[in-house]
């Protein structure tokens, strides 16, 4: 079992930045690819959440999705147990909740190859 928690989300205004965390317990952390995905309100199943970053094992590697390229980068402090997501030049359609997932195997864009999920934090882009 892998617990994560995500926190830093909040109400900002469009062209500002956050930074979410997301600390993991439980088993080893390094074990674990580790992802951020998102969810627009209105949408409630688990794969509708849109895929935007995630990054290997050891954090060797990292893949962000087009959408968010350039904008957003996924890092991980492997000695914090925790993993990160720096958002720059926020857009009101970034509004949604940010969920990070912990994950072995499969494709790394794909919600359903992640076992465990965080509970979410609330982002929201508005003037």
């Amino acid at each position: 079992q892998v617990q994560l928690v995500e926190s830093g989300g909040g109400l900002v205004h469009p062209g500002g930045s956050l930074r979410l965390s997301c600390a993991a317990s439980g088993q080893t952390f390094t074990n674990y690819r580790m992802a951020w995905f998102r969810q627009a309100p209105g949408q409630d199943r688990k794969q509708d959440r849109e895929f935007l970053a995630f990054i290997t094992a050891r954090g060797v590697s990292t893949y962000h999705a087009s959408s968010v390229k350039g904008r957003f980068t996924i890092s991980r402090d492997i000695a914090k147990n925790t993993v990160y997501l720096q958002m720059n030049s926020l857009n009101p359609e970034d509004t949604a909740v940010y969920y990070c997932a912990a994950g072995l195997l499969g494709d790394g864009s794909y919600s359903q190859n992640y076992a465990y999920w965080g509970q979410g934090t609330q982002v929201t882009v508005s003037s």
